[in-house]
């Protein structure tokens, strides 16, 4: 169990890390954008993760929360930046 734990935690992170360096590097807004929705579903799934190897439920309003703000937020600037290109 403890060496599925370590090679998650390691996916995860260097997810997170490449997800990272798109958000700082991304040559377009809207790399950047998904680059971010890429990191909060790399957030969710380590908190779901956590949630399934420590047998509980109470992270499940932040990862409905999470999950919310990554579709409003990408919705918002999608539509933001195509009102720029319009």
């Amino acid at each position: 169990m403890i060496v599925a734990v370590v090679v998650v935690a390691v996916l995860l992170s260097t997810a997170a890390g490449l997800a990272l360096v798109r958000v700082v590097r991304g040559p377009a807004l809207l790399d950047r954008v998904v680059a971010a929705e890429v990191l909060i579903s790399i957030i969710i799934g380590a908190l779901g993760a956590e949630a399934a190897v420590n047998r509980h439920a109470t992270t499940l309003p932040i990862l409905i929360a999470l999950s919310m703000l990554g579709f409003v937020g990408s919705v918002a600037l999608v539509r933001f930046a195509a009102g720029e290109e319009a």
